[in-house]
């Protein structure tokens, strides 16, 4: 009988602990995925361009902010579907990064003071090898441009 209770929670424990591991990946995903827990400090975002495309009815925008340094370029180029024409904005400022966030602050356009910035407050996170900026306020999600085009 004391073997077969031992026997019984000798697989039980294994049981546990097959499941436990198991939960752990599936909560390590999902918090990959969400872009938390990930301590991405030692990321070299200088030199660095990331890109987010928005597809509407009537245009497509193409965003681009371009890191160099503690300064930031930001355009906007937006694509008229109607017409073909495209039009852009060209913001420049500064950002400041802060473990993996990353705050944007344009102030000029086309290098004339603006009375009010452009601000972005932007996550840092890595997704199978990829690079990624993601809004905090509208959780858009800008990819590294070098890492879009090398697994493309």
């Amino acid at each position: 009988m004391r073997k077969i209770l031992m026997g019984m929670f000798f697989f039980g424990t294994l049981g546990l602990s097959a499941q436990y591991g198991t939960l752990n990946e599936i909560l390590n995903r999902l918090e990959e995925r969400k872009g938390i827990n990930q301590h991405l400090e030692n990321e070299n975002i200088d030199n660095k361009k990331f890109v987010f495309i928005k597809d509407a009815e009537d245009h497509t925008e193409r965003d681009f902010i371009v890191i160099k340094g503690n300064q930031a370029t930001y355009v906007e180029v937006f694509d008229d579907k109607a017409t073909g024409e495209s039009s852009s904005n060209v913001f420049t400022g500064d950002i400041v990064r802060r473990k993996n966030i990353v705050s944007l602050r344009a102030d000029k356009l086309e290098n004339k003071k603006v009375p009010m910035p452009v601000t972005k407050t932007l996550l840092l996170t890595r997704q199978k090898d990829i690079l990624y900026l993601i809004d905090v306020n509208t959780k858009d999600r800008w990819i590294d441009e070098a890492s879009y085009s090398k697994n493309k």
